[in-house]
């Protein structure tokens, strides 16, 4: 069965840092573009940033730009985002996703990991 796993999140203070993961299973990681969306309290998604297959090409959403970075490791299963200079704003359940034919909703989604930015 296909699965997204997240972790790494919980409680930092503004202009702190965080290194989210998200190990997947049950399809084919490696041929899969893969994506972070994160969804603050009283709010709707927000997509984030996404990667390529192969790592190369990255995008980010204006409001992350220059402090969030998006990586994945093929060999290991596994998405990462790097986030530094967070703000309080920044505060939400963050999800990775994938776009997979074989859900009913044609997006996997992990179950989330919550980040709080405060002081």
């Amino acid at each position: 069965e296909p699965q997204l796993v997240e972790s790494g999140g919980g409680l930092v203070q503004p202009g702190g840092s965080l290194r989210l993961s998200c190990l997947a299973s049950g399809f084919n990681f490696g041929n899969a573009e893969m994506g972070w969306v994160r969804q603050a309290p009283g709010k709707g998604p927000e997509w984030v940033s996404e990667i390529r297959v192969d790592g190369d090409a990255t995008s980010y959403a204006d409001s992350v730009k220059g402090r969030f970075t998006i990586s994945r490791d093929n060999a290991k299963n596994t998405l990462y985002l790097q986030m530094n200079s967070l703000k309080p704003e920044d505060t939400a359940v963050y999800y990775c996703a994938t776009p997979l034919a074989t859900v009913p909703t044609g997006l996997l989604r992990g179950q989330g990991t919550r980040v709080t930015v405060s002081s």
